[in-house]
């Protein structure tokens, strides 16, 4: 049983990566991988070589980009779970670097705030417009290297 659940979230991962790298093409350029995907955790992977700098280490647009993504793909499938159809951008952002990133890194973003969803979601069916601050971690060798916090907008 815990195979077939593991099979399937398998499955769903690949899926959803090649969602997002047909519908975000940034994310194929970056080689951009779908570790875990759940409407509570999202964690995405991107190989050092094609998001190099001139120092060697991650380039900080490439960093900014698989975190903003992980938050994006995190409310996608919250929306999705909750049986809702809308268009979801970024509408600001912050990104601190605490370290440069010298190898294959992820973003994980992770949901908690019940409260906030809830908000999110009935102001999104109510006023066909809503807005919810997601957070991701940047990480390279279970080190933190950088914290992204985003305001996404939903629209229907």
């Amino acid at each position: 049983m815990e195979i077939d659940a593991e099979h399937r979230q398998l499955v769903a991962a690949v899926h959803l990566e090649r969602y997002l790298h047909e519908q975000i093409p940034l994310s194929a350029a970056m080689g951009v991988r779908v570790r875990m995907a759940t409407p509570e955790r999202v964690q995405l992977a991107a190989p050092l070589a094609p998001n190099l700098n001139h120092n060697e280490t991650v380039f900080g647009g490439s960093a900014a980009a698989l975190a903003t993504l992980s938050c994006w793909t995190l409310l996608h499938l919250r929306v999705a779970s909750a049986g809702l159809h809308a268009r979801l951008v970024i509408q600001r952002c912050t990104m601190e670097y605490e370290r440069p990133i010298p190898g294959d890194f992820d973003a994980v973003c992770r949901f908690s705030d019940e409260v906030a969803w809830e908000r999110f979601r009935s102001t999104l069916v109510r006023r066909g417009r809503a807005r919810l601050t997601l957070t991701a971690h940047l990480v390279y060798d279970v080190q933190r290297m950088a914290t992204f916090e985003g305001d996404f907008v939903g629209t229907v």
